[in-house]
């Protein structure tokens, strides 16, 4: 029993601390801001989701629903890449790997 107990809250603990990572297939519209980006995809900032919210998940951006914001890790909509340069064209170089 003590087992299973322990067992039980390492698997909770795993997933309490999983971070969010952007949704690759979305590479194409990080730093769009035309509000194309799906909610899992990369953002640079808010114009960049069509949820209009670009949510800090550990100092990546990631279009998330509002009501998602503060889920599994996230700080919060509003989140500006201070890297969005870099973002941008890492997130081209997926594209280009991608085909598509």
């Amino acid at each position: 029993m003590v087992r299973l107990t322990l067992t039980a809250f390492l698997a909770f603990a795993t997933l309490s601390l999983a971070q969010i990572t952007p949704n690759n297939a979305g590479a194409r519209n990080v730093g769009s801001g035309n509000g194309s980006q799906f909610i899992t995809g990369g953002c640079v900032n808010n114009a960049d989701c069509a949820s209009g919210c670009c949510a800090n998940a550990s100092g990546v951006g990631v279009c998330s629903a509002e009501a998602a914001q503060f889920q599994n890790g996230k700080a919060g909509c509003n989140f500006v890449d201070p890297n969005s340069a870099a973002t941008i064209a890492a997130a081209q170089a997926q594209v280009a790997r991608q085909g598509f």
